[in-house]
C-alpha cells in the first residue's frame, strides 16, 4: 500500500463503522486520504471514529440512512462542511434480507433492493453531481459480493441487489468518464463480519466454503483495505468499469 498516496484526498465509506468499511476506513486513512464514514448507529459511529482518531487519522462520522434521499444529502453536507470536498466515494452500506422465496414478503424484498442497490443510487448521484460540479475528477466505488454471481439460497433479495450494484458502476464508468470520473466494482467473498457471523456455525457450510476456496481460509475485512487505497488512487486514470474480485480464489476454483 505505500505505492498509493492519497494525500489531501476525501474518501467517503457508507457502512464505514465496522466490518469490511471500517477496515477499508484504516486503510485509505493509512495511505494519507481523510475519511467520513456514514452509518446509522450513532453508537457504532462514535466508536469508529474515535478508533481511527486514536491511530491519528483525520476522520468523521455521520449518521446516514442511505435509504433515504433526504438524509443522504445532509450526510454529504455535513461532509462538505467539515472536509471541503470529496474525491472518492464507496458504497459499502448493505445487509441481507434472507428467508424462503415461497415464503418472502414483498415487503422484505423492497427493503433489500433499497439498501443494497438504492442506497449505492443515491450516494452515487449526490457524489457524481458533486465531482462534475468540482471538476478535478473523482473515484465510485460499488461493493457487491460473489453472490451476485454464484447462488445464494434464500438470500435472493441482496444477490439481485449486489448484481445490479455491478450494472450501475459499469453504467457509470461510461457515462463519467468524460469528467475524469472512474467507476469500479470491488467483490468480497465470504468474509468474517457481523452480517455473515450466523452462517458460521453451520459447520458443513464452513467447510464446504473454505473447500472451495484455494487459500483455505474465508477472508476478513482487512483484506478489502488495499483495494479500496487502489480504487481511490488517483493516478490510476485509465482504469475504470473494473471488478476487483478478493474471495482466496472461490469464484475461479
Amino acid at each position: 500500500m505505500t505505492m498509493f498516496d492519497l494525500t489531501d484526498r476525501v474518501v467517503v465509506i457508507t457502512g464505514g463503522n465496522g466490518g469490511i468499511g471500517l477496515a477499508m476506513a484504516h486503510a485509505v486513512a493509512e495511505a494519507g486520504a481523510s475519511v467520513a464514514i456514514w452509518g446509522r448507529n450513532e453508537t457504532k459511529n462514535d466508536t469508529a471514529v474515535t478508533e481511527l482518531r486514536d491511530a491519528g487519522y483525520d476522520a468523521l462520522a455521520l449518521t446516514a440512512d442511505v435509504t433515504d434521499e433526504a438524509s443522504v444529502d445532509n450526510a454529504f453536507a455535513n461532509t462538505l462542511a467539515g472536509f471541503g470536498k470529496v474525491d472518492t466515494m464507496i458504497a459499502n452500506a448493505g445487509m441481507g434480507f434472507p428467508g424462503a422465496i415461497h415464503e418472502l414478503p414483498l415487503e422484505t424484498w423492497r427493503q433489500a433492493i433499497s439498501v443494497n442497490l438504492d442506497g449505492a443510487f443515491l450516494c452515487f448521484r449526490v457524489a457524481a453531481r458533486h465531482m462534475i460540479d468540482r471538476g478535478g475528477g473523482g473515484a465510485l466505488v460499488g461493493v457487491s459480493s460473489t453472490s451476485a454471481i454464484h447462488g445464494a439460497a434464500a438470500n435472493e433479495g441482496y444477490s439481485a441487489a449486489k448484481a445490479g450494484v455491478g450494472s450501475l458502476v459499469r453504467g457509470l464508468a461510461v457515462e463519467m468518464a468524460r469528467y475524469r470520473v472512474r467507476a469500479n466494482t470491488l467483490m468480497p467473498g465470504w468474509t468474517d463480519t457481523d452480517m455473515t457471523a450466523p452462517l458460521q456455525g453451520f459447520e458443513k457450510f464452513m467447510t464446504a466454503t473454505m473447500a472451495r476456496t484455494p487459500v483455505r481460509r474465508w477472508g476478513v475485512p482487512a483484506d478489502m483495505g488495499p483495494a479500496a487505497v487502489f480504487l481511490s488512487d488517483p493516478t490510476l486514470t485509465f482504469h475504470t468499469g473494473d471488478t476487483i474480485v478478493v474471495d482466496g480464489g472461490y469464484t475461479v476454483f
